[in-house]
């Protein structure tokens, strides 16, 4: 609160209010002083509210403030109930509620007497609904509103120039140096003209020089369209490469497919295929129609109960019991050779499950495959579109590379050329700078000639004689037209003058009569608008008294109506509560084993009790285990043993035949021999 305070009165004690208050004096100021100086400050931001407030009503100050804080947009804090206070306070100058008011207007001041002023062309009047049936107050409210717009526009547009940043000083400073900068132009090309009239056949050689300069610019725009025609040859040779390429990768393709490895494709996309429509589909289709059975089944039992619900917990704890009997006994005449047939059963399953993820990973891989070769065809049309270059191929490349290189060197002569020619430059950039030096040297010659002949600066003198002397001439002409037409001018405003006077005359007296009714009725007006402010702010001040007093009432009664829900939600609760108590109790006390069954208590006892039998057979089981796993991996050796051993026979079986065969060629080779 002290820094707003601080901060108040150095703006206050700056330009334009200078009111020379330091922190005692300003916090001392009556509310009346108060009032005056927020209408000082409002003043400041909208002339028209430079008011003295002794001269006119407590409720007309109120009601022009708070419409003035309306319009800059000025947000009390608070709720409903502290805006009222903010406006009885605003209305007797508390210094609670008008030193905030004066820290948000000081704070920005440009920025409200910006929008003080839109407000005065922007805030629209509301005309009456029955009003506006009327065409004439229609049209009349649709310009309103076009003008407003228009209004809006200009505003946008006046405030971005100020942005850019272009004043009207800078403009007129450019003018006049570009004015400067024509005047001297003209000048050079006046001397110019002089010099060049002292040549023989300048007009021969003027049109030489407009007709080098036209040749000139000709060969500039052929040398474009040659450059142009250059790049167009460049992209048809590019495309035409590719082409050529394509169709040579086309060729190969075609000349190394051969129809082994054709129907070696047909025949793999054939079994995948063929598997997914035999055992793939089907399956998924099977466990899609049994989810599907089982969710309708759901939805057209009915609502079930916390009894059926633990009614079927029971049923599935019974049967889950009676399976882990049913695997005990199993375990318990196991079999060696069943175990055999496990461990082959296990393999296949973990072989089908592989088979199902890789067909699944192939289906998913083709999918992805052609997703891409879409959006490789969407991208390579696009670019055809745009008439883009595609990926370079390795030959395109290195075609690229020699071209690259050949355009370097010729960039590196041109480099030189360059500097060349600014060598060149710099020589002629001297030679101009003795030839001017020469030129002075010899005005200075002709200034010191005319000197000795006693008529110096005759020739300075003569051209400006010349030039004063046609500007004078071209001035004189344009005053004479001037004075003749402002002549004509004025005569036609004074006879303007004398028709509008005649014709207003009566209008003029109709005038009068109307501004003498109009400051009646304005008076009669401002009177029963002091008593309606005076009746409304009485009206005001009971009706937020009365307000507050509701709300309190509203709020003690929401508070005892949640209480009241608490306290019956709780009954509700403890009622439950000692209901499942007494059903507990009546099912534990029950003679029938039924209903004793239904306890919890029983319940309970019965789960321990299933636990620890299954607890037991776990534990008998693992012994089992352990005295059988000896002779079982006994038996797995000699297994693995035999089957080593039957590998063999059939290895040596193989040989035999081998061996058999080439003899019996060997022998049928010595017969014919033998024959010959």
């Amino acid at each position: 609160m002290g820094d707003q305070i601080q901060f108040i009165v150095e703006k206050l004690n700056q330009e334009p209010f200078r009111k020379n208050y330091n922190l005692i004096s300003f916090d001392s100021l009556e509310s009346l002083q108060l009032l005056q100086l927020l209408s000082d400050v409002l003043g400041e931001i909208d002339p028209k509210h430079a008011v003295d407030i002794r001269e006119e009503l407590p409720e007309q100050t109120a009601k022009r403030m708070l419409n003035v804080l309306g319009i800059l947009k000025y947000k009390p804090p608070g709720t409903v109930s502290d805006l009222s206070a903010f406006r009885q306070g605003l209305v007797t100058g508390s210094k609670t509620v008008i030193h905030p008011v004066l820290h948000w207007l000081l704070q920005r001041t440009s920025e409200l007497r910006t929008r003080a002023y839109l407000a005065r062309f922007l805030v629209k009047l509301e005309v009456p609904a029955e009003f506006l049936q009327d065409d004439t107050v229609a049209d009349f409210n649709k310009q309103y509103e076009e003008l407003m717009e228009a209004f809006k526009n200009l505003h946008k547009e006046h405030e971005q120039l100020k942005i850019s940043g272009l004043s009207t000083a800078e403009i007129r400073r450019d003018i006049s140096a570009m004015e400067e900068e024509k005047d001297q132009l003209a000048k050079r090309v006046e001397r110019l003209k002089k010099r060049v009239e002292t040549v023989q056949n300048h007009q021969r050689m003027l049109e030489i020089a407009r007709q080098l300069r036209l040749e000139k610019e000709r060969e500039e725009s052929l040398a474009q369209q040659k450059q142009e025609q250059k790049s167009q040859l460049f992209h048809a040779e590019q495309k035409l490469q590719r082409a050529q390429v394509q169709l040579k990768e086309m060729q190969q393709m075609v000349a190394d497919s051969k129809p082994e490895s054709l129907m070696k494709k047909l025949e793999e996309e054939m079994n995948f295929n063929s598997y997914l429509v035999t055992e793939k589909i089907p399956r998924e289709m099977e466990s899609k129609k049994t989810s599907v059975y089982f969710l309708q089944k759901v939805v057209a039992e009915p609502a079930m109960t916390q009894a059926d619900l633990t009614a079927l917990e029971s049923e599935r704890d019974e049967v889950n019991a009676e399976i882990n009997q049913l695997i005990e006994k199993r375990m318990i005449k196991y079999e060696p050779t069943d175990s055999k047939f496990s461990m082959y059963r296990q393999q296949a399953s973990i072989i089908s499950r592989k088979k199902e993820a890789k067909a699944e990973e192939l289906q998913a891989a083709k999918e992805e495959m052609s997703s891409l070769e879409r959006q490789m065809e969407q991208k390579s049309s696009q670019a055809h579109e745009l008439e883009g270059s595609e990926v370079l191929t390795e030959d395109e490349f290195k075609q690229y590379v020699s071209k690259l290189r050949s355009k370097n060197t010729f960039y590196k002569k041109k480099r030189l050329e360059i500097a060349e020619i600014t060598a060149e430059y710099g020589i002629l950039q001297r030679t101009e700078e003795l030839l001017r030096q020469r030129h002075e040297a010899i005005q200075e010659q002709l200034q010191a000639i005319e000197e000795k002949k006693g008529i110096s600066g005759y020739s300075y003198t003569q051209e400006e004689l010349e030039r004063v002397s046609a500007v004078k001439s071209e001035m004189d002409e344009v005053k004479g037209q001037t004075l003749d037409n402002m002549s004509e001018m004025v005569k036609k405003l004074n006879a303007m003058v004398a028709e509008k006077k005649a014709s207003l005359a009566p209008v003029i007296k109709e005038l009068r009569q109307l501004r003498q009714n109009c400051q009646e009725l304005t008076q009669e007006c401002d009177e029963k608008k002091m008593q309606y402010d005076s009746c409304a702010a009485g009206l005001e001040t009971n009706c937020s008294a009365l307000e507050q007093e509701v709300k309190q009432l509203l709020e003690e009664c929401a508070q005892e109506e949640s209480n009241y829900h608490y306290i019956n939600c709780m009954k509700r609760s403890l009622e439950i509560q000692l209901q499942r108590a007494k059903e507990e109790m009546k099912a534990y006390m029950s003679p029938e084993p039924q209903e004793r069954r239904r306890a919890v208590r029983e319940q309970y006892t019965r789960i321990i009790l299933e636990q620890e039998n299954l607890g037991k057979k776990l534990r008998e089981k693992q012994k089992v285990v352990r005295e059988s796993h000896g002779p079982n991996m006994k038996q797995m050796k000699m297994w693995q043993d035999f089957e080593q051993l039957m590998e063999c026979k059939r290895e040596c079986f193989l040989k035999q035949q081998n061996q058999a065969a080439i003899g019996q060629i060997i022998q049928e080779g010595g017969k014919d021999r033998l024959v010959l």
